[in-house]
């Protein structure tokens, strides 16, 4: 909020009401690692796992890419994680060097600002009882949307541990922490978040569309899938009392929405942008009232001299051309507008499962950092350095799987080896996204589906990671992306394709604002 204090008067302030605020992208970079801006920014499974508690079986369960359920005929899949062979062509793979380094536990420990945020989102955590792994669960597992949720448990003990590790002054978890909201998952998963606490690392929590409400929620067993109890949104304030809303400033009375003050400088405005009156719903919005709650809290953070970084679910900006229906929050530019007055520098969301960013202005304006699933590889999160005059320092970390699972004496082969099992797993998962909708057009030739389905997976793995720039030359230059302009126009994944090669711009793994 480092603005001329004389700009901020209630007759100063104006409302954008739907559709009359353009939001820009920002100023395209050239190259992978981004350049410099004077004076702004740089962007540079029959046999389960066992738990650190117990010995009992744990396998997550996953859900179709659009949300909806699964048909209750399923084809089981004999192989598992560990045994499923490549997708064909997958030996001819190569990963290119990201620029980054290996990200982790390894990177730079050292604080660079004022404070220090730990971010995860989208753990879609599902608790241990709620499924077998059973042939059911593993045909959706391989043709889900990318979710390592056969290991959700141990990718969370092991995210958690690394946060107590670096000790920052907080975790933050934007929505999406369970898998279709399941009650037994959300209390679960709270246990294990009071082992932070316990550290003296407050963590912030707010719901996601998966979270409340939810009548997806579900167990499985066999070929079968079982609907288990849901959360209301009561219970999910009593779950998560211990981690923000107990200790919040202020709350919200039309929602889930809190305020949480870090420290004399730091307020974290944390919103609930979800819809789950009656049942969840998938896309974003704000209430009237919200608005004016937020409004308020803007202008009492100003008044105290305190910065503001809110926190939501959903997207502030048009993150994805393909998903902004269900992404961004409807009729957000109020947001915008409003952000944006209070020059406030960053938000932080999720929903989205892929690592972006986007700023609401050219030179100026709200950077929107949207953090990729923790659940699907790489696996990672995010890491906030922020100075008090509002610079921040935003970049990403993988959850270092293989050092806890040895740490912990673990005996799966898929944890001991994660960083040579989460890629061809995602890979392997995009691959089948492709082949099962592309197998729907009879006059399509295997060999070619493959081709075609080769370059997908290999496009959107990049793309989840968020440095699809990386490979968007060679990819225009392949014959196999000219059958996806010509072949493949009869499906969405054909826009989707050309909305990644178009939007590849840069690595949005990292993004600096410095003042």
């Amino acid at each position: 909020m480092m603005v001329n204090k004389w700009l901020k008067t209630k007759n100063a302030k104006i409302y954008l009401t739907a559709g009359i605020l353009a939001l820009g992208l920002a100023a395209a970079l050239s190259g992978c690692t981004g350049t410099k801006e004077t004076d702004s920014t740089e962007i540079s499974a029959p046999t389960a796992p066992e738990s650190d508690a117990d010995t009992r079986e744990s396998q997550p369960s996953p859900v179709r890419p659009d949300g909806r359920e699964y048909e209750e005929t399923v084809k089981p899949t004999e192989p598992l994680p560990e045994t499923i062979p490549a997708f064909p062509g997958a030996d001819e793979v190569e990963e290119p060097d990201n620029g980054h380094g290996p990200m982790g536990p390894g990177g730079v420990e050292e604080r660079l600002g004022d404070n220090m945020a730990i971010i995860g989102t989208d753990i879609h955590y599902l608790s241990r009882e709620l499924t077998d792994g059973g042939p059911g669960f593993q045909y959706m597992v391989e043709h889900g949307d990318g979710k390592v949720v056969t290991y959700i448990e141990q990718i969370t003990d092991a995210f958690l541990e690394e946060v107590i590790r670096k000790q920052p002054d907080v975790l933050i978890l934007s929505g999406d922490l369970t898998l279709d909201g399941e009650k037994k998952s959300h209390q679960e998963l709270a246990q294990k978040l009071y082992s932070v606490k316990e550290a003296g690392i407050p963590v912030l929590v707010i719901p996601g569309n998966h979270d409340i409400n939810n009548h997806h929620a579900a167990q499985y067993k066999g070929e079968d899938r079982f609907p288990a109890e849901f959360t209301t949104p009561q219970e999910f304030r009593e779950i998560y009392g211990d981690f923000g809303y107990n200790e919040a400033i202020s709350e919200d009375r039309t929602s889930l929405s809190y305020v949480y003050e870090l420290d004399d400088k730091n307020r974290m405005l944390m919103l609930d942008t979800c819809q789950y009156k009656g049942k969840a719903l998938v896309g974003g919005a704000i209430l009237t009232d919200t608005y004016d709650w937020i409004e308020a809290q803007l202008e009492d953070a100003w008044d105290n001299g305190m910065n503001v970084i809110p926190v939501a679910h959903h997207n502030l900006l048009d993150e994805s051309e393909i998903y902004v229906d269900d992404c961004t929050i409807e009729h957000g530019e109020q947001l915008v507008q409003l952000l944006e007055e209070w020059d406030v520098p960053l938000f932080l969301s999720g929903h989205l499962h892929v690592q972006h960013a986007k700023r609401s202005g050219d030179n100026r304006g709200v950077w929107e950092m949207v953090t990729s699933s923790l659940a699907t590889p790489a696996c990672q999160y995010g890491r906030l350095d922020l100075w008090v005059d509002g610079s921040f320092v935003y970049e990403t970390c993988a959850v270092d799987v293989e050092g806890w699972a040895r740490r912990h004496s673990r005996k799966e082969i898929e944890l001991l080896e994660f960083e040579a099992f989460k890629e061809p797993f995602l890979r392997r998962v995009f691959y089948n996204q492709s082949n099962d909708v592309l197998e729907k057009n009879p006059d399509i030739p295997e060999e070619e589906r493959e081709r075609m389905s080769r370059l997908y997976s290999d496009l959107n793995y990049h793309y989840y990671q968020g440095n699809a720039c990386l490979i968007k030359e060679e990819t225009m230059k392949n014959p196999d992306y000219k059958l996806w302009l010509n072949d493949g126009f009869f499906t969405v994944l054909s826009d989707y394709v050309e909305y990644i090669v178009r939007d590849a711009e840069r690595d949005y793994n990292k993004v600096e604002l410095l003042k």
